[in-house]
């Protein structure tokens, strides 16, 4: 059974993104993964500052959600989009984990042997869809991660969720079992390795 971490990149109360990322983690549940859900509220962190990292090491919550992260076969995060972008909440987070070494670690360690999935909710028509292309570049090529291609993305997510939070579109709620499927098929590769 593959352990799969759900990260919602929003702080906010009734985020359309923590609600993407609950139903997420039901559907990963229901097909048989071990989830974990977080809260980014629970590990504040400070702007990424390479200074500060340098001087007096990574925050101990960058320690704690590296670890999290390496003790999880595959992650999923839910993405908002901010300017077309991600948030700098998503970003800040990426950036602390990928300077945290334990043990001589090689850099980036979080981010290998693990696979990771993408989604994103947003009150436009776009769905987050910008939101997730840099997320993905900033995932596969800065921090050399294996992001799977398959995504799911909620457009006008202040009408996408019913009163049970499930996703009233099929097509978009299809997209997500797709993703869920694909992301627990690749992280069991990584299981039986």
């Amino acid at each position: 059974m593959p352990k799969i971490l759900v990260i919602p990149g929003s702080l906010r109360a009734q985020s359309y993104n923590s609600r993407l990322a609950a139903l997420a983690s039901k559907e990963l549940t229901l097909a048989d993964a071990d989830v974990t859900r977080i809260s980014l509220l629970d590990y504040p962190l400070p702007i990424y500052d390479a200074d500060l990292a340098e001087k007096s090491g990574p925050p101990q919550n960058a320690l704690r959600l590296k670890q999290l992260m390496c003790a999880h076969q595959g992650v999923f995060i839910a993405s908002p989009e901010y300017n077309a972008s991600i948030t700098p909440l998503v970003k800040n987070t990426i950036d602390w984990i990928s300077v945290v070494r334990e043990g001589g670690e090689p850099a980036l360690a979080a981010y290998q042997n693990r696979v990771f999935a993408l989604g994103g909710a947003s009150p436009r028509r776009s769905g987050a869809v910008q939101s997730l292309l840099a997320l993905r570049q900033v995932l596969a090529v800065g921090c050399q991660a294996l992001v799977i291609a398959e995504q799911v993305s909620v457009p006008n997510a202040g009408q996408a969720f019913d009163a049970m939070d499930e996703l009233r579109d099929a097509q978009v709620a299809g997209e997500l079992k797709i993703v869920v499927r694909k992301l627990i098929e690749a992280a069991k590769l990584l299981v039986g390795r």
